[in-house]
């Protein structure tokens, strides 16, 4: 399951965020080796501060085991503050059906249930839960930065990266800009390789008291 937290419902998921913090430490600091910044045994920078919304992933006994996060992209990102490099020149996206996907992290067992491709389950899970964020938004991309690795994963699992540039080392990863495209075609060609039919994304309601 894939859990929606945006910023009225931070204290209700104050233990969740805590430990999608861990895992972000565990991922980019101890198994990338990236220089992020840190607070004890979190990794937490100042894209935090603002107010992003994050999807977290539950598995099947209540672990957090991934998580990323989403800011618009008409605000500050990622890519316009830090990696202009990768932009080949150009501006950076700054639309209101647009916006940017950072810090996705999966931590999963090596034997975990596969889709197509030899793709884990939970990274299909993932992305489907990232195109029916968009689609609820009415997103028509998202933009990201990621690395070389993961731009293969996303082009065999039937979600390719549009390239802004061209690739470009950033200090140890071959890192890379573009564009995921939201639609209903996405969908359904990445629910049906992973394996589930229905939606993934779960955004706690606020009921009215009368």
């Amino acid at each position: 399951m894939i859990q929606l937290i945006t910023e009225r419902r931070y204290g209700n998921f104050a233990e969740i965020l805590i430990a999608m913090h861990q895992l972000r430490y565990r991922v980019f600091k101890e198994r990338l080796d990236w220089e992020v910044h840190t607070s004890g045994d979190m990794e937490v920078d100042s894209f935090d501060a603002l107010h992003p919304t994050y999807l977290v992933q539950l598995a099947t006994d209540g672990r957090l085991q991934g998580c990323v996060r989403l800011l618009p992209s008409v605000g500050p990102t990622m890519l316009s503050e830090l990696f202009p490099v990768l932009l080949a020149g150009q501006s950076a996206p700054s639309k209101r059906s647009i916006w940017e996907s950072s810090r996705f992290a999966l931590d999963v067992a090596t034997d975990a249930p596969k889709g197509k491709h030899a793709i884990a389950c939970a990274t299909y899970e993932m992305f489907a839960g990232m195109i029916e964020f968009g689609l609820s938004r009415r997103l028509t991309d998202i933009v990201t930065v990621t690395d070389a690795r993961m731009e293969r994963i996303l082009r065999r699992a039937g979600w390719p990266l549009r390239r802004l540039g061209n690739p470009c080392n950033l200090g140890n990863t071959l890192a890379v800009a573009g564009y995921l495209e939201i639609s209903t075609e996405v969908l359904t060609r990445i629910r049906n390789a992973g394996g589930f039919a229905g939606p993934v994304l779960w955004e706690p309601v606020v009921l009215a008291v009368a």
